[in-house]
């Protein structure tokens, strides 16, 4: 049977395209401090959806997965940081927030916007330069591990590991080490169906389904479907 969850190559998957791409956004910032750059997934309200998630599941006793305002948070693929930035404004205030991106433009980006326009979350928000398949990379444990459209990306990036090990196949697995005991990694995909993802996530074996958020449902030709998901998983 065909692994769906193999895609195509793209420029979509190479660091040259974002770097080239954050380093448009951070010009236009500075041109216009205004126009923080891009909302990825906003045409589906993915990350208006993520941070309800978040604070619909705060200090949930029902539930062994520990969310509260001291939460600390690694968001993967950060990008202009605008998620983390949306977050702290809804009262993530007291934890440890960082950000983490393979393009040396997107943090350069987001830092900008952190300085001109979030000055008062300089001592919660960091964001840093980092590789996140490299052994080396260790940032410490989050109770929270966020993506939105990360692994779409480098899913395109036709980059393999040893034993042919693709970027999917090894990402759980940088889940896992960052990931504490009890913690939620809440991700958001457009390139994986529902299925796929948890497919691909619970893999390895040390992560599992928590959660699922909803969105609006379309058929075509007898079969439903949706073209956006976003899952949450946690430690096994």
């Amino acid at each position: 049977m065909e692994d769906t969850t193999k895609l195509n190559k793209s420029k979509l998957g190479t660091k040259q395209y974002w770097d080239d791409f954050y380093n448009k956004e951070k010009e236009n910032f500075n041109e216009n401090p205004d126009d923080t750059g891009e909302c990825w997934f906003n045409d589906s309200d993915a990350e208006e959806k993520m941070i309800d998630f978040l604070m619909n599941n705060l200090n949930d006793t029902t539930s062994s997965v520990l969310i509260n305002e001291k939460s600390t948070m690694i968001d993967l693929g950060t990008g202009n940081g605008h998620l983390l930035f949306q977050l702290w404004e809804e009262g993530f205030k007291q934890n440890k927030m960082l950000g983490v991106d393979y393009s040396e433009q997107s943090v350069l980006f987001s830092k900008d916007i952190l300085e001109e326009v979030y000055k008062d979350a300089k001592d919660t928000i960091d964001f840093k330069h980092a590789d996140i398949f490299n052994d080396s990379w260790n940032p410490g444990q989050f109770d929270i591990v966020l993506d939105k459209g990360t692994l779409d990306a480098i899913a395109l990036s036709g980059l393999t590991f040893s034993n042919n090990q693709t970027v999917v196949d090894v990402y759980p697995n940088v889940i896992e080490k960052i990931l504490k005991p009890n913690g939620c990694f809440l991700i958001t995909s457009c390139n994986f169906t529902e299925q796929e993802l948890i497919k691909t996530i619970e893999k390895s074996g040390h992560l599992k389904l928590w959660k699922t958020i909803k969105y609006p449902v379309f058929e075509f030709g007898g079969i439903k479907g949706s073209t956006i998901c976003t899952c949450a998983f946690t430690t096994v």
